[in-house]
């Protein structure tokens, strides 16, 4: 008889850094651990107003040890972690509004491209240094992972419809309702109960719960993707 998949949701926005650590970790471990993955694009600026937190980069002491952080990350994991040029700009003025639409509306229309969607627009944050906002930005992602010219045409125009803004709304209050207050949230079915946990630094406790074994990162030091 074949064992249940251990469900576990997801919620993340491609301008956290932390959250495609977690993104690359699950993905990793999807076989081993036997889970049913489950992507929850939601937006996070909507995330830190509902929930009154401050981004890490506006208090000068995260900040820096958010860019320390990021290359012990970078080497342990073996992701190809690079902070932008201008992270404030990026961040805070800029923003990722069209893109989690995007990714939003991929969960709907190409359910088996969001997984390289996700990772493609991360690559371009936080390996590239490249734009995320501008239109011809989303069709180069979406043309970068293999959609045809029509596809692609096709999924930018969705993250203009209000069934797909409600949908990144909806997610984003879900994450809300759990207690989020920042990203990555990672949530483990397990009896018909959630558990919820923040960031990427809690799988050996999500391994835990699961009754599995957490066995490190999966990848040689400083390899990349």
């Amino acid at each position: 008889m074949a064992v249940a998949k251990r469900t576990v949701e997801l919620f993340y926005d491609v301008l956290s850094p932390y959250s495609w650590v977690a993104f690359e970790v699950l993905c990793r471990y999807q076989t081993k651990w036997n889970l049913d993955l489950q992507f929850r694009p939601f937006f996070l600026s909507g995330i830190m107003a509902g929930s009154g937190n401050k981004p890490p980069g506006t208090v000068p002491a995260k900040a820096a040890y958010m860019s320390k952080d990021i290359e012990r990350l970078r080497d342990f994991y073996g992701i190809p972690l690079v902070p932008p040029a201008d992270p404030a700009d990026v961040m805070f003025r800029k923003g990722s509004l069209s893109a989690m639409r995007l990714v939003t509306a991929a969960t709907k229309y190409y359910p088996d491209k969001v997984e390289p969607l996700s990772r493609e627009f991360w690559m371009r944050i936080w390996s590239r240094d490249e734009d995320i906002t501008e239109p011809q930005s989303l069709l180069e992602v979406c043309q970068n992972i293999g959609l045809t010219e029509h596809q692609t045409q096709s999924l930018v125009s969705k993250i203009g419809d209000q069934e797909i803004k409600d949908k990144l709304k909806e997610t984003t209050q879900k994450a809300l309702d759990m207690g989020a207050f920042g990203a990555p949230i990672i949530v483990a079915h397990v009896n018909g109960k959630p558990h919820m946990y923040f960031g990427s630094d809690r799988f050996l406790l999500l391994a835990n719960l699961l009754g599995v074994e957490w066995e490190g990162p999966l990848v040689p030091r400083n390899s990349n993707l």
